[in-house]
């Protein structure tokens, strides 16, 4: 595969990436729940993702959900329901009469009792993961973008391989720089009061992109 191809991919693929979707989301809410290293967790996950992805597409089980209107519209609902379930959780989470006071810092609390994370049982790797893979807009990046990009006399394999690496390593850049952002954001959102505030809008971007997802 020749560079430009690759090139040309990035080129196309970067106005997609720098939209705000669900990894920024997750990234940005894991990261003032538990530090920046839940954010890399997060990261790692989509970028597995991507790959998967890029896998299906590639032997073309992709191809085959979104050619059955109806497989598709079960994996739209899959994805969608991830997002809104999530977004929910986390609204809930934010209940003023789950937290003992606005006033109090994280820390403080963590003396007192084990903080209980609107996170608890899901490990940011597994929802970078389902973030990505349960999206079809994201399949549907290396079914309607990537091939434009092959040779369709050649095994597409690991060409299609070549552009989900390009692809990670463009994500992983946006995504890091978001992280280290988050991090140093996240020693202002100590208290329970902006955590909740948080929270509220964090949720209210999931259950936003999961209806998103179901409507197009």
């Amino acid at each position: 595969m020749q560079g430009i191809s690759v090139l040309g991919f990035l080129v196309a693929l970067a106005p997609i990436t720098m939209t705000p979707g669900t990894s920024l989301t997750l990234v940005v809410a894991r990261v003032a729940a538990g530090g920046r290293r839940q954010g890399w967790w997060v990261i790692v996950g989509t970028v597995t993702g991507i790959y998967v992805h890029a896998t299906l597409a590639a032997v073309g089980l992709a191809a085959l959900v979104l050619r059955s209107s109806q497989a598709f519209w079960m994996v739209k609902l899959v994805g969608a329901g991830y997002l809104v379930g999530l977004g929910l959780w986390l609204l809930w989470s934010a209940n003023p009469r789950r937290h003992p006071t606005d006033s109090a810092t994280l820390d403080d609390l963590s003396t007192r009792r084990p903080r209980r994370l609107p996170w608890r049982g899901h490990h940011p790797y597994l929802q970078g993961l389902l973030g990505n893979v349960l999206n079809p807009k994201a399949a549907a990046v290396y079914l309607t973008l990537a091939p434009q990009f092959l040779d369709p006399h050649r095994s597409v394999l690991i060409p299609m391989l070549i552009l989900a690496s390009a692809h990670a390593v463009l994500h992983t850049c946006w995504l890091a720089g978001w992280t280290v952002v988050s991090g140093t954001a996240a020693r202002l959102l100590r208290t329970l009061r902006a955590r909740r505030a948080l929270d509220r809008l964090t949720g209210a971007i999931l259950v936003g992109l999961g209806i998103r997802v179901a409507a197009g």
